[in-house]
């Protein structure tokens, strides 16, 4: 009764779904490959008539460039379907801090041109003026001076934000990309100040972006992910329903430690399709 009970809640809540959140890598593809199931899943959601965003911690990349990879591999994607860490960074620095608009960004020239492009005077590393703010990201470009910089300015007292927690980022080349997380570690150990705020996935900012984007209740939405500690993290702390696919990094043996189990476990997004089309 007890399992019969829980598998019509869930089906209930799927019922009220409008708007699926979805990971990318690890849940859409892994580095450059695409899943083959994805564009049937899509499909389906059509078909559904739920709306999706695509969701990623990964700053190195602009909105645009999201755009142009996903589009090349043939999938459905503009601005409106797009929610990156440093959008979400760029909102949260907007709404709490509006007065720091000169700052020093540690990270791609992508992302540098993000915050250029929302209203923020970036510093260039030759300049002689001083920042209000260090933001860092995930620098795919990091060399030994642009570090060096950055741990000056947060020593000196400037505002210290991160896009994202992510130690490293994922791949399926024969390399371990170390990501903003390790980065931020650096600075700290160095400095001995941690960030202020530490925005991208788990922190609730990012799917407050999406609710207001598209004017959804929390009860509309589902976050679909390959990580607990940052997909289905984010589903608990924003009161979403979670669904976590197992084509990524969390495998079966994860979950046996796991003191907060998600509100769905699934192999791949394609059986989620089949769930959301039986509770309608």
């Amino acid at each position: 009764m007890g399992r019969n009970n829980g598998r019509d809640q869930t089906a209930e809540r799927l019922k009220k779904i409008r708007h699926i959140v979805l990971d990318l890598d690890g849940t859409i593809y892994n580095g450059r490959t695409l899943f083959p199931f994805i564009k049937d899943f899509l499909g389906s959601l059509e078909k559904l008539r739920i709306d999706f965003t695509f969701i990623t911690n990964n700053s190195s990349r602009s909105v645009t460039a999201y755009i142009r990879k996903l589009r090349e591999m043939g999938l459905p994607a503009n601005r409106s379907r797009i929610y990156t860490s440093s959008q979400a960074t760029i909102d949260f620095m907007h709404a709490k801090f509006p007065e720091l608009t000169r700052i020093y960004v540690l990270g791609t020239n992508s992302l540098r041109r993000e915050f250029s492009a929302n209203g923020f005077v970036v510093i260039d590393d030759h300049q002689d003026v001083e920042p209000q703010a260090v933001v860092v990201g995930f620098d795919t470009t990091l060399n030994f001076r642009k570090l060096c910089r950055a741990a000056y300015w947060i020593k000196a007292g400037k505002t210290f934000i991160a896009t994202h927690p992510d130690f490293i980022c994922p791949t399926d080349q024969p390399t371990l990309l170390v990501d903003c997380g390790a980065i931020c570690a650096a600075l700290q150990a160095a400095t001995g100040k941690p960030p202020v705020a530490v925005l991208g996935k788990p922190d609730s900012a990012m799917i407050r972006g999406i609710l207001q984007r598209h004017d959804l209740r929390n009860d509309e939405v589902a976050i679909v992910g390959d990580r607990l500690y940052t997909d289905i993290e984010l589903a608990r702390r924003a009161n979403v329903i979670s669904v976590l696919v197992l084509s990524g990094e969390t495998t079966r043996a994860d979950l046996q430690n796991c003191t907060q189990l998600p509100d769905l476990i699934l192999e791949n997004v394609s059986e989620l399709a089949a769930l959301l089309g039986q509770s309608r």
